[in-house]
């Protein structure tokens, strides 16, 4: 297969304003703003910083319901230039460019990429998908409110005779964010309410966990690539993942390669599991600084390796589990929800000595001597016949609050991921992210395609149903 890199025009000296601090004072936690800079970092920063937009865009991989297996390379295709059309649109407008006009030739540009995408989907089905040629129209949407105050815990650092520039300059950042994230979406976890509700184990339920050791990406498996959104498209992500497993998984990743490759995994699991990297935002350049899913796609800062990652298989609450098929593929979160709204949004942040406080849009900030943690529970009903679906979504569930799977859905094993970090204390980090999504925490989500052994597989599920703990 030819390996095809999608390319853009990207500013040449990316200028992303963050919050760079955090300071524990006074007995509680305290924030100060800055501004910090990958590049020249006088290209554009004014424009970065008074220009509150972002770009909203119909999600045209969510509303696909039939892709055909002879169309689905040229869909994807297409899919990774929608991304890349509304990435180039964002740059245009934190450089100044006027919104309409922005708004208009992306318009354009999506228009021509949608009708591809309908044409390849109605040689091979019928009727023709012509419903997602009405989502080429996209808007500006407000990144971050202008805040005038700086509420706690993100108070302003007093100005003295020696810093009274550098003051201004914090608190312009402060008051116009649009790189992202911003000082709202922290919050201190000490301030956050218990908020965990687990259904209650009845009988007949499957109690028991196989737990696969995979490491925490020591050997720093990192790409870009969205093998499954986006097969056969470099930098299909456009930002950074981190890859425990399976350790050929990449863009061009097939069954049978994944099949083929060895893995991280001390019990033979081939699973690929990954998520998008945690970068610590402390103005230091990553060897990712100036190229895609990097800095081009404005992922700054160190990237932070786990300290700690579980990989685990629950049962069910009130039911047996049954098998997954092999090559499987689910994705749990949306990697576009401050966009597209948290609907679909389901990764939750919190502190370690904290976990009954979950959070879905917040990054926590942990208290001495305790460490972030991402939590990811993945769908745990399946439809029975596809490992895969259109959009990726309709061929698995969620379980119903009770525990039990819709009608013609059956239970299999659950994924549970924790990844825990040691973030050093006063610091902020961020998830990577599309451009235009700026980094939000509710944009965070997991990518698995289960590669397991028929025999390990039935090893599992054998386990999780007797209730047994197993590794």
């Amino acid at each position: 297969m030819k390996r095809r890199n999608r390319k853009r025009s990207r500013l040449a000296n990316r200028t992303v304003a963050i919050l760079a601090a955090l300071v524990l004072g006074g007995g509680g936690l305290a924030a100060v703003a800055a501004t910090a800079f990958a590049g020249n970092a006088r290209t554009h920063s004014d424009a970065v910083l008074s220009r509150p937009e972002t770009v909203r865009c119909p999600d045209v991989g969510q509303r696909l319901r039939t892709v055909p297996s002879r169309a689905q390379a040229e869909v994807s295709r297409d899919l990774g230039e929608l991304d890349a059309q509304v990435a180039t649109a964002y740059d245009l407008l934190v450089s100044g460019a006027d919104t309409a006009s922005v708004l208009g030739g992306l318009q354009n540009d999506r228009a021509v990429t949608i009708g591809r995408i309908v044409d390849a989907i109605g040689r091979e089905v019928s009727p023709r998908p012509i419903e997602l040629l009405n989502l080429s129209a996209c808007q500006a949407q407000q990144a971050v409110a202008v805040e005038q105050d700086a509420p706690a815990p993100f108070a302003k650092e007093p100005q003295g005779r020696g810093n009274q520039q550098n003051g201004r300059n914090q608190q312009g950042s402060q008051s116009r964010q649009v790189g992202g994230p911003s000082r709202s979406d922290f919050v201190d976890i000490t301030t956050v309410r218990p908020n965990t509700n687990e259904p209650s184990a009845q009988r007949g339920g499957s109690g028991g966990t196989f737990t696969s050791a995979c490491g925490t990406n020591g050997d720093r498996h990192l790409n870009p690539d969205n093998v499954i959104v986006a097969p056969g498209v470099q930098n299909g992500a456009h930002h950074m993942h981190d890859y425990v497993g399976n350790v050929s998984t990449d863009a061009f990743s097939t069954n049978q390669s994944l099949a083929a490759s060895g893995t991280t995994c001390s019990n033979t699991d081939q699973s690929a599991y990954y998520w998008p990297v945690l970068r610590l935002l402390n103005g230091r350049q990553e060897r990712d600084a100036n190229t895609p899913g990097g800095g081009q796609d404005a992922n700054v800062g160190q990237i932070l390796e786990p300290t700690n990652v579980l990989i685990q298989y629950r049962g069910s609450p009130v039911s047996g589990v049954t098998a997954m098929p092999r090559f499987l593929r689910i994705i749990t979160g949306d990697a576009k929800a401050f966009t597209n709204g948290p609907g679909d949004a389901n990764a939750s942040w919190s502190c370690t000595g904290f976990e009954n406080r979950q959070l879905r849009d917040k990054y926590p900030l942990c208290p001495q001597g305790s460490s972030v943690v991402r939590t990811f529970a993945f769908q745990s009903c399946w439809d029975g016949q596809n490992i895969d679906s259109a959009n990726h979504r309709t061929h698995v569930a969620f379980a119903r609050q009770d525990g039990s799977c819709g009608n013609g859905f059956r239970a299999i094993p659950q994924l549970f991921q924790k990844i825990i970090y040691d973030i050093p204390q006063g610091s902020l980090f961020a998830v990577d992210s599309f451009p235009e999504q700026l980094h939000k925490p509710v944009t965070d989500h997991g990518d698995f395609i289960n590669v397991m052994s028929k025999n390990l597989m039935n090893t599992a599920v054998k386990c999780i149903n007797a209730g047994r703990t197993c590794f």
